[in-house]
């Protein structure tokens, strides 16, 4: 299940780059670059993080051909594909939890820290989306829009230590993905926002 999740999460972070890339006026070389960032960048800064090699997409490069082959697409139904923007939202709130759990199941692999373990969720979680951003010249939306990165920490928390108690992963995976997903839809329909610093005075 995680698994299938995971690649209709790719092919999802995939298709909102490319609109992201469209709104900017990319060339198609661009679209599919912004793509690749986007649903494989997470993950990519985490395997360097942690010498986790090879690449996921190195080991794995039939990936880049469902990215590329999802942002084309988006660029041939983007019309269609625009209107769609709450369908994107769940898809992405599903991304974000599933490369958590991904990202939190390497840290395990690789014996790291407890602590080390939330934040490669977090990072595989986060991380494609700041990038697509800085890419873009925006402030990144993990920084800027409702629990997001808070979102990432909890679900992956709820996975390991639901592991650590000695419950099974049958049960441990999607109960953390259900309870990370509910929280980020919660979050997007009431518009939860962690505080923000405001600080606009004149040091001159």
């Amino acid at each position: 299940m995680l698994e299938i999740a995971f690649y209709i999460a790719v092919t999802a972070e995939a298709m909102t780059a490319a609109l992201a890339a469209g709104r900017r006026k990319m060339d198609w070389f661009g679209v599919c670059l912004l793509a690749c960032v986007t649903a494989l960048g997470g993950g990519t800064i985490l395997d360097i993080f942690l010498a986790h090699y090879p690449l996921f997409w190195v080991k794995n490069p039939y990936v880049l051909l469902l990215v590329c082959g999802a942002a084309l697409l988006t660029i041939a139904i983007a019309r269609v594909v625009h209107r769609l923007h709450w369908p994107f939202l769940l898809l992405d709130a599903l991304g974000l939890v599933v490369f958590t759990i991904v990202g939190c199941n390497i840290g395990l692999e690789m014996g790291v820290h407890p602590i080390i373990v939330l934040v490669a969720g977090m990072v595989t979680g986060i991380f494609g989306g700041v990038l697509r951003d800085v890419l873009c010249n925006d402030v990144p939306l993990v920084f800027r829009a409702e629990l997001y990165a808070s979102v990432s920490i909890v679900t992956g928390a709820l996975y390991y230590f639901g592991l650590m108690a000695g419950l099974h992963a049958d049960l441990v995976v999607p109960g953390a993905i259900a309870l990370g997903f509910l929280l980020r839809v919660l979050a997007i329909v009431n518009k939860w926002e962690m505080p923000k610093f405001v600080y606009d005075r004149d040091l001159r």
